[in-house]
């Protein structure tokens, strides 16, 4: 898994950040899932190697502009540049009539299928190697987060297990290892009972706009990043509450009571500028998160790409 970040600006882009956008690639091939799409995203996007075509999915956290004005642009831009196959968006239901309005005013006929799924009935839904959960959150508007988690993790059969259970080596074993379920001798047998995992699946939540953060205790159970907005420092926290943000410190402290390994802070105001010596600066943002945060600490950039790898050890591995 691979998170690239195309915008970390709230509300409006700056001349260095564009507003909310997360590009998160499969470990293999070319697939990935696109977490929000601020205006002017697609033009990110052509600064990467990202591909429309490869698109998997689409995820909206919350109908605010920063987070979802860049959709019929990209669609658009997908439709011309001739995809053909269906594309999912798992978004609140208002997004669905906005876009619906969008396209009948503007003429926007697409060449592919959009299935939506309203995440307003917290759906779980599964793609070819990852399985996505979606979790209610604290905002002015209904918002939500989304829990990507692994679902084909290197594995070997137990031997052992199957010579107990007297399976003889052949079709099942290679069934049993591909993960599928068998029946032998009027006996159902399920695969991962039969396999001995070489990693924990890996698992990245991706939260929208909230004034809450423990509202992703569950959320974070057994995930190795959590990424999470910092709009403010504390000495904005009325002002983080009025609008149904976090601050730095309030976010740093959950992260620190779930004991999360990682943690990436995004979705920074404009008014935290990028050069340290600047004030206010987002190096102030970070400072206040490393108070009470003792786990691994990231502020993220546009175009910042970091990794997780199987063996859950994340790093970032390009910055522009």
């Amino acid at each position: 898994m691979n998170l690239l970040f195309l915008g970390t600006s709230a509300g409006v882009p700056t001349k260095t950040r564009n507003v909310s956008g997360i590009a998160l690639r499969e470990s293999k091939g070319k697939g990935w899932y696109l977490i929000d799409c601020g205006e002017g995203t697609q033009h990110q996007v052509l600064r990467t190697r990202l591909s429309f075509h490869s698109l998997k999915a689409i995820f909206i956290t919350h109908v605010h502009g920063d987070h979802c004005y860049g959709l019929p642009g990209i669609l658009a831009t997908a439709g011309m540049g001739g995809r053909k196959a269906p594309l999912t968006i798992v978004a609140p239901a208002g997004i669905k009539a906005w876009l619906e309005a969008t396209c009948e005013a503007t003429q926007l006929c697409l060449p592919f299928a959009l299935e939506f799924i309203a995440s307003d009935d917290l759906p779980s839904v599964e793609f070819e190697s990852i399985a996505v959960a979606t979790f209610r959150l604290s905002h002015r508007a209904p918002s939500y987060a989304y829990g990507f988690t692994e679902t084909k993790v290197d594995a070997a059969l137990d031997v052992d297990k199957l010579a107990q259970k007297g399976i003889p080596r052949g079709p099942l074993w290679g069934q049993l290892k591909q993960g599928f379920d068998v029946e032998f001798e009027g006996e159902r047998l399920k695969s991962h009972e039969f396999l001995i995992f070489k990693h924990k699946p890996r698992k990245v939540v991706i939260a929208g706009d909230n004034d809450q953060p423990d509202l992703l205790f569950a959320a974070c159970a057994g995930a190795q990043v959590l990424v999470h907005e910092a709009t403010y420092t504390e000495e904005m926290a009325q002002k983080a509450g009025d609008v149904g943000h976090s601050y730095a410190k309030l976010v740093a402290a959950f992260a620190e009571t779930v004991q999360l390994p990682n943690l990436v802070l995004t979705h920074f105001s404009p008014r935290y500028q990028l050069s340290p010596q600047a004030s206010p600066s987002i190096e102030d943002i970070r400072k206040e998160a490393q108070r009470v945060y003792s786990g691994s600490l990231y502020l993220a950039r546009d175009f910042c790409e970091y990794s997780l790898d199987k063996s859950g050890h994340f790093s970032e591995v390009a910055c522009e």
